[in-house]
């Protein structure tokens, strides 16, 4: 059974009990562009009583830079590069740790400017991705188009995530290095997300175009609930490695972030400021219910010091 955290005796205990927190961000940190209450005094007080953070997401399309900046944005100033752990980092990451592709390979990159930049911080080197010449036709395609033909035989890999400038010549050069039977790797593969009230197609939605053209699945996918993200985590932090339990996953959907954190071993925490209700952690069977909720992250700041 859940435990509703609603006191300052429960706030403190479930900080005390835990050596690194891992946060979801839309939805548990800010809503779209506007910052949740009390989340930069919580984040302030769980950095100030000497834990590890790690703020997980599924948007492949932003840097760990652009988290940065975001975060900026909205006062929190004492976050640090190494606390932000984006699907397009987790993707480079297994890419480079759990793959092992040499950095003399290329990688063939369908998605956004997030996933190139992560990949270069590495050392890889990317092709297509945001290259203005995959678009100097717009969507129009052309079978005869030469681009077609000119298959880098020095791909290593094939990682794809959302692609907002997409089109059919994109997808069809996708193919081409998906046949040759090269590692697939996705970002994530979420079907939608949320956007200015609206629901938009999401990564998943585009992988699943090519995967279903290739008749191949991801052979890695690198965003929640996927375990292939923790892994990357765990790669990159190794002194989390051994120690699941000391962990807590915060979160706001049950079937992502929940589940990623149970999955891994953590115990988790749901806050009711995304799209879940009371009543739905209420419905779930005991097995499946995280381990605690609240009806907001600022919560655990709230009732230490407010109450």
């Amino acid at each position: 059974m859940s435990v509703k955290i609603t006191t300052k005796e429960q706030a403190e205990k479930l900080i005390s009990s835990y050596d690194y927190f891992l946060f979801d961000c839309d939805g548990v940190i800010w809503l779209g562009d506007h910052l949740l209450p009390s989340v930069s005094e919580t984040l302030t007080y769980i950095k100030e009583q000497n834990k590890n953070i790690i703020f997980v997401t599924n948007n492949s399309t932003k840097s760990r830079d652009d988290y940065l900046s975001k975060f900026g944005k909205f006062g929190i100033k004492n976050i640090a590069k190494s606390e932000v752990f984006g699907s397009s980092y987790a993707s480079a990451i297994y890419i480079e740790k759990i793959l092992k592709l040499p950095k003399d390979k290329n990688i063939w990159v369908l998605g956004e400017e997030g996933i190139e930049k992560e990949l270069k911080e590495l050392g890889y080197t990317t092709i297509g991705g945001t290259d203005p010449k995959y678009m100097e036709n717009g969507v129009k395609f052309d079978a005869n188009d030469p681009l077609l033909s000119q298959i880098d035989e020095n791909v290593g890999c094939v990682l794809c995530g959302l692609c907002f400038q997409i089109n059919y010549l994109k997808l069809s050069m996708t193919m081409q290095y998906l046949n040759k039977g090269l590692p697939f790797i996705a970002t994530n593969i979420d079907s939608t997300f949320p956007a200015n009230g609206k629901l938009l197609i999401g990564a998943g939605s585009i992988i699943e175009t090519v995967a279903y053209a290739t008749s191949r699945q991801p052979d890695a996918i690198c965003g929640k609930p996927n375990q292939s993200m923790m892994n990357s985590i765990k790669a990159d932090n190794p002194n989390l490695k051994d120690k699941p339990k000391r962990g807590l996953m915060i979160g706001d959907r049950l079937n992502t972030d929940m589940k990623f954190g149970k999955d891994g071993g953590l115990d988790t925490l749901l806050v009711l400021t995304g799209i879940e209700t009371e009543e739905n952690v209420k419905n779930l069977n005991n097995d499946e219910q995280p381990t605690y909720y609240a009806n907001k992250l600022g919560d655990l700041y709230d009732l230490i010091f407010l109450e």
